[in-house]
């Protein structure tokens, strides 16, 4: 069963379209990503998929039905903007969104101070919201997102604030959730975390759908079209050099795009000339290149 199932949506502003005949489909239990620039459509397309917007046209399925407002206790959003009362204390706060979600004020208590607990924040429970970072916050957003466990989350740029430490804390209990079987939508910015996680992608432009599937299928269709080389010595194989097509140099070390039809061994021996070379690793390309390439395209 899938959890989402967008057909044909439509959503304009005025004479502006932000979302053009969009069509996905997110499977129960999977961990989806929804990725675009900014002004992509994201947003737009998390709204109508929630119930905030309707649709010009088109129809927004959830849990194998057509949208309704019931749906929504069955579904957690973390907004990437802050919607924090600063003057609340922690406690006070996340009993009052559990509340909201139908817990009673005791149940909802005992959750948020697992969840505190659990996402290492339970020192300032008694802390007003503007006292803490930004990281504090979005992990208090996040513990608001779950008290009602829900069994689809959305999650709008889920790791923005966050150090690495924080980030890691955050995923670990993504996967946690995703084994006991929650389906989970991530929007982001983030290309690493979503290669690590995701099973599948839509990535929309301009309010269309460009590139969509699953990563394997996706990366079967670049095949292994990019170099890793780390050297030591000239670099002058880079320039007008009819076997790359674009690269990245980071020094000694550069990630090159095999021009179509190019030879990777040609461009061994080409470097091997003229450096030392420590490393040559043909590769698949990586999600964010992926993403440069496909936008680039459209917006050209």
């Amino acid at each position: 069963m899938h959890t989402v199932e967008l057909q044909q949506v439509r959503k304009s502003y005025d004479k502006f379209v932000a979302v053009k005949d969009l069509s996905l489909k997110i499977e129960q239990g999977s961990i989806f990503g929804l990725l675009g620039p900014n002004g992509a459509g994201k947003t737009s397309t998390i709204r109508m998929m929630i119930g905030i917007t309707v649709p010009d046209s088109g129809q927004v399925r959830m849990f194998g039905e057509p949208f309704k407002r019931d749906h929504l206790k069955r579904i957690g959003y973390l907004p990437e903007t802050s919607g924090l009362y600063k003057r609340m204390k922690v406690s006070e706060q996340l009993v009052l969104f559990g509340q909201l979600r139908g817990l009673s004020a005791t149940d909802a208590a005992a959750r948020a101070k697992k969840w505190c607990e659990r996402m290492d924040i339970a020192g300032w429970m008694d802390k007003k919201t503007e006292e803490l970072s930004k990281g504090m916050q979005q992990k208090m957003q996040f513990i608001a997102t779950l008290l009602h466990e829900p069994e689809f989350l959305i999650m709008d740029e889920p790791f923005s604030g966050l150090d690495p430490v924080n980030a890691t804390l955050l995923k670990d209990v993504l996967l946690e959730l995703n084994k006991e079987g929650r389906t989970i939508l991530f929007s982001t910015h983030r290309m690493d975390q979503v290669e690590r996680l995701c099973s599948a992608i839509c990535l929309i432009n301009r309010g269309e759908a460009v590139l969509q599937g699953t990563l394997k299928e996706i990366k079967g269709r670049y095949g292994r079209s990019n170099v890793q080389i780390e050297y030591e010595g000239t670099d002058e194989f880079l320039r007008e050099n009819g076997l790359i097509q674009s690269f990245n140099n980071y020094g000694n070390y550069v990630e090159v795009r095999l021009a179509p039809g190019a030879d990777s061994q040609k461009l061994l021996h080409m470097v091997a000339e003229r450096s030392r070379v420590n490393k040559f690793e043909l590769v698949e390309p990586s999600l964010e290149d992926i993403f440069i390439d496909v936008v680039g395209k459209t917006d050209a």
